[in-house]
Formats: structure tokens, C-alpha cells, sequence
């Protein structure tokens, strides 16, 4: 039980930082100065993949963040193109698509979202009756 609870090496805190800035397992490894073997069977733990899914998850998280910032600008821009009558007819079609596209998945994840709020309170009220 203890050996579940364990924290991770700098070594292989080291490593997850490798795997998230280097190129491959090799570049990764040779980062944190640890044998490529070592790295992949590090990799085949659970515990360690986990803590590697997690911190890729983070910084995934990160990177989304950061283009969230530049939405309203790249909506500007995208609208800015499509009126432009100097804009080729080509190019304000292609701005066109991009905004239908998004503004309909935009409506297909609130509906998502609506219908799942709904069966969360169907289940809640269900298991708040069972008991």
C-alpha cells in the first residue's frame, strides 16, 4: 500500500517535463538524463502514465487557454474578411463556412450541455428518492 502512495523522483518529474518539451522518448529521455529503456518502462507504470496524463492534460489545458485569448480577435478578423469587398469571392466563402461551422457546433454543444444538465437532475432526484 505504501509503495502506492509514493511520491515521484525529481528524476521522473524531470522526465514528464522531457516528454512534454522534447521531440520523442529518445530526445525526452537523454533531457532527463536517464536511459531510454529506463524512460519507457517508467512510461508502463500506471502510477507514473497516470502523472504523465496529467500534466500533458495541463498544459494541453494551457495551450487552449492561451487561444481563447486571441478568440475575439480571430472573430474580428474572420468578419472583417467576409465584408471586405476587396476580399476574393473565394476567401469571404471560405470566412463564411468557418462561421457557420463554429456558430453551429457553438449550438450543438449547448444543446449537449442543456441535455446533460437534464439527466444529471433526473439521476439526482431518482438516487435522492431511493434513498
Amino acid at each position: 500500500m505504501a509503495g502506492k502512495a509514493r511520491k515521484f523522483g525529481s528524476r521522473q518529474e524531470e522526465a514528464i517535463v522531457a516528454l512534454l518539451t522534447q521531440r520523442n522518448i529518445e530526445e525526452a529521455a537523454r533531457a532527463a538524463k536517464i536511459g531510454t529503456r529506463t524512460l519507457v518502462r517508467w512510461l508502463s507504470t500506471p502510477e507514473f502514465k497516470q502523472a504523465f496524463f496529467k500534466a500533458r492534460r495541463e498544459a494541453f489545458g494551457q495551450a487552449i487557454a492561451r487561444l481563447q485569448q486571441g478568440a475575439s480577435a480571430a472573430a474580428s478578423a474572420l468578419l472583417k474578411t467576409l465584408v471586405d469587398p476587396a476580399t476574393p469571392a473565394s476567401v469571404r466563402v471560405r470566412a463564411a463556412e468557418v462561421i457557420f461551422n463554429h456558430s453551429a457546433k457553438s449550438f450543438e454543444l449547448e444543446d449537449i450541455e442543456g441535455r446533460l444538465s437534464a439527466l444529471e437532475r433526473t439521476a439526482e432526484e431518482t438516487t435522492g428518492t431511493k434513498r
